[in-house]
């Protein structure tokens, strides 16, 4: 998808603002699959940094599954760090999956796949981050690269995760943070007041969802990183395909704009140029990770696994003994 200031958006509604938000986000990664293999490096990178993270964790899972994993990166990265262990990668989208699984030597036609066996290295299951498909109890390691962001509601997601990770399991994820393009949301902001990009999650607020699902010793962390652009249409496209724009593909925001709403923007644009003459955008990156520990004994546990204490317990101190 290319972004031409000939074809702007004609003001009329879309038909997909009427769909459920997970269907939404389907259909939306459905339409930018193609387009979305020019962020292999951007996922590529902050996926060895995930890696890094990992080095200092001792974790040897049977069991291994990438959320939201895309073209499949992901995938070969845990088979590399886990040869023996099974890995299954779940998306949203049945075109992204149907590219992962283009990737997977064992699925390919022919000559090869068949010297190389029938069975695919990777499962793919298509699927929604809040309503995963599998048992309880399924993985030791729940791995999520730069995919929790698109849900819209995310306070749903980790007690989701925390039911199918077993006992001394860990997820570890990547996800956008707050300032993540902000130079994007200035230029728009001189061009009118409509909010024009998705706003993503602070990493407090997440480290407290993970809490609240029921994971412990949590790890938050984040850095930024500076993607350079050699001009406006360039950056417009790549924010476009990865889906930073609001709307329901992420395309231009609905109504009425012309030729001369679209070079306003690019002039905003090209006013940040900085001394090398390149046009920067801010990618804030936040990192977490966490364990799910077993119950102590006497716990009783919810259906997702989760500590219950009665009410009459809380605040609760013992008797002292007469002395």
């Amino acid at each position: 998808m290319s972004l031409h200031a000939a074809n702007p958006p004609d003001g009329s509604a879309s038909p997909d603002a009427l769909l459920p938000p997970a269907r939404l986000t389907r259909l939306a990664f459905d339409r930018r699959s193609r387009n979305f293999g020019q962020l292999d490096f951007l996922l590529g990178e902050i996926g060895r940094r995930m890696q890094e993270r990992m080095e200092v964790i001792r974790l040897a899972p049977q069991r291994a599954l990438d959320i939201g994993c895309g073209h499949g990166q992901g995938l070969a990265a845990l088979r590399a760090r886990f040869p023996d262990a099974q890995i299954a990668g779940m998306d949203i989208s049945g075109a992204m999956l149907a590219e992962a699984g283009q990737r997977d030597p064992q699925r390919r036609p022919g000559w090869l796949g068949r010297m190389l066996g029938k069975r695919p290295l990777f499962d793919l299951v298509q699927g929604d981050l809040a309503t995963l498909p599998f048992a309880p109890a399924s993985f030791e390691l729940l791995w999520s690269n730069l995919a929790l962001h698109w849900h819209p509601e995310p306070h749903r997601v980790f007690p989701e995760w925390h039911r199918v990770t077993r006992d001394e399991g860990l997820v570890l994820f990547s996800l956008f943070g707050p300032d993540t393009l902000k130079e994007l949301r200035t230029a728009f902001a001189e061009v009118d007041e409509a909010p024009h990009t998705l706003r993503f999650v602070d990493m407090h607020d997440i480290g407290d969802m993970l809490v609240h699902g029921g994971w412990s010793t949590p790890v938050m962390d984040m850095e930024t990183l500076t993607v350079t652009y050699e001009s406006p249409a360039a950056l417009l496209h790549e924010v476009q395909a990865f889906g930073g724009m609001r709307g329901p593909a992420g395309a231009l925001p609905q109504g009425l704009r012309g030729r001369r709403w679209y070079q306003a923007l690019t002039q905003a644009l090209e006013r940040r140029r900085n001394a090398d003459g390149v046009i920067p955008l801010t990618v804030e990156i936040v990192y977490g990770h966490a364990w799910k520990l077993p119950a102590r004994g006497g716990q009783v546990l919810d259906d997702q696994g989760r500590a219950v204490v009665p009410l009459d317990q809380i605040g609760r101190a013992k008797p002292r003994r007469a002395s």
